[in-house]
């Protein structure tokens, strides 16, 4: 298993696999240039993560995805911990923002985050179309952060 840099010329061919996490090519088009992207391979890709830099010492996981057949098999947590640990030499905090979906909180949870704050109404304000995950549709976006300095 290995994570690789994809560079600014590969990111588009990726971008059926972030659609899985955020389902608006605009929004992705929002963060997919000026983040860096990384892959999980292990014989091919399993996951994929962009990372942005916020301001100085803040990092932000924009978009994190397991190719749906390899999921729930610690690709995205490993990724993660590899994350932290990259930008634990320039950063003091990551940041990761979703729905309110009990899965996914509980997952950013067990990878070391903490609730941060709420960006009220953001899914109705930036999508032009309802988002819904487990039947729930989306309508707060759940801020959690990670302080680099602590190990899992």
């Amino acid at each position: 298993m290995e994570i690789v840099k994809i560079i600014d010329n590969d990111k588009t061919k990726y971008m059926d696999l972030l659609l899985i996490a955020d389902e608006q090519v605009n929004m992705i088009e929002k963060y997919l240039y000026r983040g860096e992207m990384f892959a999980l391979c292990d014989d091919d890709v399993k996951a994929i993560c962009i990372v942005t830099q916020e301001q100085a010492g803040v990092y932000e996981i924009k978009n994190i995805v397991t190719v749906p057949e390899y999921q729930r098999q610690g690709y995205g947590q490993h990724l993660i911990s590899f994350i932290a640990d990259y930008y634990k030499k320039s950063g003091n905090v990551l940041y990761v923002g979703t729905g309110d979906s009990p899965t996914t909180l509980n997952f950013y949870e067990k990878c070391g985050f903490v609730k941060s704050h709420i960006v009220k109404n953001f899914f109705i304000d930036n999508y032009d179309h309802p988002m819904y995950e487990n039947r729930k549709q989306l309508v707060d976006m759940i801020y959690l952060k990670r302080h680099l300095s602590e190990k899992m």
